[in-house]
């Protein structure tokens, strides 16, 4: 498979740069040069996706590890990256993923169809994009999605929303589910700690709620000292109560040192929980802590009356009683997401796994 598929969104420049239209770091380049991301390169006239059919490598995961509570839960995903990003955040926590420069490391031969057949002989629900940010593997990402579409297998993108309005249509047509990755809620820390811009984040989380189909949840990693305050956790939920409505699953996740932020503490249990607690003041009734062992903060509970729904340990269902009608059994109102008749059963397991190994 060539390592120089041909990309998509980019323009000639009067100066003879072209320029890349994927996302807001609109990428001016001469022959040879990489944007910002690594993986997309000017190769004579036009650009190229250098990590085309190349992973990093292949997991079998619980959805909930995504995180997404509210997407067939207790189902099992198949879960992939390549390399790279176009965000420099300080504290990546898959550094060693996305800031790679080392392309030697990937696996060849991971087409769309052959990700799509090893999807459904694991008997996965679905296959996610993650590890690193498929924004910059855009047309990789769709053409895989494409292919688990024929065989009945959903997709979901685990990403920082960091892109342009044209690309984000075509690439969000073809993805069930989200999670957007909301890093902080002041222009400062996305100028200062990722090297990147909040508003075309907050643009991707409204058109992906009013505009599409896609199930969206979005996850904020609290940093101790950074964009923890009571303040910034109050104004982030309200702006999702005000522009996304109360429904939309929030989820705040559990710092631990790591790439360039690590003289900063782990963010200790009880920061997770008083956002919690500021979150659903705000009026956001699906708010879930993460990274931490919290069992209330991992249990979704009924937005009408109040009965714990579905409750977990860590990403194993230890209750399950959502009707198949996905409402609540006892005041019947509806429970946001995506649900099967039963649960799935796959459990707190994490499986590597071959794209051409038979079983699992």
């Amino acid at each position: 498979m060539s390592r120089e598929y041909p990309g998509r969104w980019w323009h000639a420049l009067e100066d003879g740069r072209i320029q890349c239209d994927l996302c807001p770091r609109d990428c001016k380049l001469n022959e040879g040069q990489r944007g910002f991301c690594f993986v997309r390169q000017r190769v004579g006239d036009q650009m190229v996706l250098t990590t085309y059919g190349r992973s990093s490598g292949f997991c079998v995961d619980p959805i909930e590890k995504k995180p997404l509570n509210h997407f067939y839960p207790g189902s099992s995903v198949l879960s992939f990256g390549t390399a790279g990003c176009n965000l420099g955040c300080r504290f990546c926590q898959n550094w060693d993923i996305s800031k790679s420069r080392e392309f030697d490391r990937l696996q060849d031969q991971a087409s769309p169809e052959a990700i799509a057949q090893r999807a459904q002989e694991l008997g996965c629900k679905s296959v996610a994009f993650t590890y690193n940010d498929p924004v910059i593997f855009a047309e990789y990402a769709m053409d895989v999605a494409d292919a688990c579409h024929a065989r009945g297998i959903q997709t979901v993108a685990v990403t920082a929303g960091y892109m342009h309005a044209a690309p984000r249509r075509a690439f969000y047509a073809k993805m069930d589910a989200a999670n957007v990755d909301l890093k902080a809620f002041t222009e400062d820390f996305y100028h200062r700690v990722t090297f990147s811009k909040l508003q075309p984040v907050l643009e991707t989380l409204e058109y992906l709620h009013h505009e599409t189909r896609v199930w969206l949840e979005i996850t904020t990693l609290l940093i101790p000292g950074q964009n923890d305050s009571e303040a910034e956790v109050t104004k982030l939920s309200e702006w999702v109560h005000e522009k996304l409505g109360p429904d939309v699953p929030v989820h705040f996740s559990a710092f631990h040192p790591d790439f360039k932020m690590r003289d900063i503490p782990a963010t200790p249990p009880a920061t997770l929980r008083r956002a919690r607690e500021l979150a659903r003041k705000a009026g956001l009734r699906h708010v879930y802590t993460g990274n931490v062992h919290d069992t209330e903060g991992d249990t979704t509970f009924c937005g009408g009356c109040g009965e714990a729904l579905i409750v977990r340990d860590w990403y194993q269902l230890l209750k399950y009683r959502v009707s198949a009608e996905g409402s609540c059994p006892s005041c019947h109102a509806p429970v946001p997401g995506r649900f099967d008749t039963r649960p799935g059963s796959f459990g707190r397991r994490r499986v590597p796994v071959r794209l051409n190994a038979p079983g699992m």
